[in-house]
């Protein structure tokens, strides 16, 4: 069978050969079978040759990878753009800048498509949180840094009463979402080139764990208590999955971080964001 299949495909260098090649396949043939593929795949295919190359910016091709609702996040991912220049986008090219990090609501959120699964994630900065205290400079105060995809994190010197809020309105197409608070003890920063944290203000966590709260607007509900660790290091600290199960229904999930034992105080936490994603593509490192 692969020699037949060699055959096929390839000149077996003989000028009077009528056999056919990869590049005799319709183009309308190769769509079909490029839908099949996850969008990588696509891609690399379609530098075989022109057959390949035309039938990979087919629309139906890349319909069928787009969420089902990808108006709606297009109006969202393209918010400053949205007119003619959006309207002559190719299926392709909406697949692809939907792929890239897009801001929205004044930068304080970021969605984005995973790009082998076309699963939509999203990631919403502690400027869009509500943080008690976080006006006063004795508790918290925004700090630069290059290690938020934000640019920016919420950093908390001391506190009796932690309290990080959040919520988010939109249509999640069908699946199961996994919902993670970016939280990191310690304050990092470079120098002499080098990556250095300083833990001086880390105190209170090992007393009670912290609360993680996710509800969402049709009662879904998910609680955890886990104690905060790992100094230095960026985790993401589950809050708990919610089920989209129609894909234009407008869904409204709130979120939530609190330590409100106030027989202690807690400090030397910075928060950076809160990230929503499908749960088929969470992954690992942060």
């Amino acid at each position: 069978m692969g020699a037949n299949f060699s055959s096929c495909v390839y000149d077996d260098g003989d000028s009077g050969s009528m056999r056919p090649r990869l590049g005799d396949i319709p183009e309308s043939c190769v769509a079909l079978v490029l839908m099949y593929l996850d969008p990588p795949d696509i891609c690399k295919l379609a530098g075989l040759n022109r057959a390949f190359r035309h039938a990979s910016f087919a629309d139906f091709v890349w319909e069928s990878k787009l969420p089902l609702n990808y108006k709606f996040i297009v109006e969202k991912a393209f918010e400053d753009d949205i007119g003619s220049s959006v309207a002559e986008l190719g299926k392709r090219d909406i697949y692809a800048r939907l792929c890239k990090h897009n801001l929205f609501d004044n930068g304080t959120k970021e969605i984005w498509l995973d790009k082998r699964t076309g699963g939509v994630c999203m990631a919403i900065s502690s400027k869009a949180l509500r943080i008690t205290g976080i006006d006063d400079r004795r508790y918290w105060n925004h700090i630069s840094t290059e290690e938020s995809r934000f640019h920016t994190v919420a950093y908390l010197h001391q506190i009796w009463w932690l309290q990080v809020e959040g919520d988010i309105d939109f249509q999640f197409p069908q699946g199961t979402y996994s919902v993670f608070f970016r939280l990191h003890l310690g304050r990092s920063s470079k120098k002499l080139g080098r990556r250095v944290c300083k833990t001086e203000h880390i105190h209170g966590w090992d007393i009670k764990p912290a609360k993680f709260q996710l509800t969402t607007s049709d009662g879904q509900r998910a609680v955890s208590h886990t104690h905060l660790d790992s100094p230095g290091h960026w985790i993401l600290y589950h809050v708990g999955n919610f089920v989209s199960k129609n894909s234009n229904d407008l869904m409204n999930i709130k979120f939530s971080l609190t330590q409100i034992d106030c027989t202690h105080t807690k400090g030397g936490l910075c928060v950076d964001s809160v990230l929503i994603c499908n749960s088929s593509d969470v992954r690992k490192e942060v």
